[in-house]
């Protein structure tokens, strides 16, 4: 090892070089040079293995639709899509004999279950080798029922007896089926990984990243499947920022001047300034059916669907503290007040909306 002295002396002198500016650009450069490839593959793996919403769409399309590889995807990363395509049609399989078990009509959402599998896997070693029907009976619940059925003997004779036989229902609920997962797998699953599933899902149904703002957010938004629970009414309906909400109000429903365009244009909600962190709660008793986080529109954004076509939206929230499918009361806390997407300052968007049409909050506020 060189003893102090040499070290302070090349200190020195790189010190005096590096105050020649020929010299500073001249060394750049020349890391420059020596550094991109590594620096492109670096770009490469990240957009082929990023665990944010922006998961690359080419890897996503090959191994949801198929089609041909490009050559310029290094080998290593050309045999997790691979593996992943092999995954899924070990998965198709598995899913349809699942199905084979069900009842009344019901099938699995198997684009749901892929988004999920792709989102935990994808990158793994060999995940074509793992236990696919243990994944996909995280989906499900078995249940024991009993039918009639006519039995003939020999002499041609014919009786009725009960018999019993397995059922296999599916399980609508997210947070209950990744318990699942993880237990029957053996995995830890991150929140991220639940995020990128969830945008995996939307871009392989509509073909992109699904709106996050304007008519195209209402088309999408509108097309989802809501519970076929009845309305409870309204009486319970409960403040999201507390019950001085009316001291909190930065701009009302309806038409106003757009803070980025500085037009005149529709408000579908009402906002309510607070502090980043406060605690946004749920209006109604009903379950959780969209959660996203995009950086555009609404930002981190959260829908409850409350039955009879009621539907409560929260936006630019900085953390989402529930999943898609998980069941809340009136006053459960979901998240938390933030700026993201197309916002200009730390509040809360809150919209009321009955079978799609949007409503002034104003009605069922306390």
């Amino acid at each position: 090892m060189a003893d102090p002295a040499t070290i302070t002396m090349a200190a020195k002198a790189a010190a005096t070089a590096l105050t020649d500016e020929r010299v500073r650009k001249t060394i750049g450069w020349t890391i420059g040079l020596i550094l991109s490839p590594v620096i492109l593959i670096i770009v490469l793996v990240c957009s082929l293995l990023s665990g944010t919403s922006d998961h690359n769409n080419t890897a996503v399309g090959l191994c949801f639709d198929g089609g041909v590889i490009s050559g310029n995807v290094p080998e290593g990363y050309r045999g997790y899509i691979e593996d992943m395509r092999n995954s899924f049609t070990l998965l198709d399989g598995t899913i349809a004999s699942v199905n084979s078990d069900m009842e009344d009509g019901e099938s699995l959402d198997s684009v749901r279950v892929k988004a999920i599998f792709y989102s935990l896997f994808f990158g793994a070693d060999s995940p074509s080798r793992l236990q696919h029907r243990q994944f996909v009976d995280s989906f499900v619940t078995y249940e024991e029922r009993s039918r009639t059925v006519t039995v003939t003997d020999a002499d041609g004779n014919e009786t009725t007896e009960e018999e019993t036989y397995i059922v296999a229902v599916p399980i609508r609920e997210l947070p209950v089926v990744y318990e699942n997962i993880s237990s029957s797998m053996g995995i830890a699953i991150t929140h991220e990984s639940q995020i990128n599933a969830t945008e995996i899902y939307y871009r392989v149904l509509y073909g992109r990243t699904a709106p996050t703002y304007g008519h195209e957010f209402d088309e999408w938004s509108n097309s989802l499947p809501l519970s076929s629970a009845p309305f409870i009414g309204a009486d319970g309906f409960c403040s999201p920022l507390g019950e001085n909400w009316r001291s909190m109000v930065t701009s009302e429903f309806g038409y106003r001047k757009d803070p980025f365009t500085g037009k005149s244009a529709g408000h579908s909600g009402i906002d309510l300034g607070a502090p980043k962190g406060t605690s946004i709660r749920a209006a109604l008793p009903g379950t959780v059916y969209v959660v996203r986080y995009t950086t555009s529109g609404y930002g981190y954004h959260v829908m409850v669907d409350h039955g009879g076509g009621f539907v409560t939206l929260y936006a630019h929230c900085s953390k989402i503290l529930v999943s898609e499918g998980q069941t809340v009361d009136a006053g459960s806390i979901i998240a938390e007040v933030g700026s993201t997407g197309r916002s200009t300052g730390n509040h809360l968007h809150f919209e009321v909306r009955i079978s799609g049409e949007k409503q002034n909050p104003r009605s069922y506020l306390p």
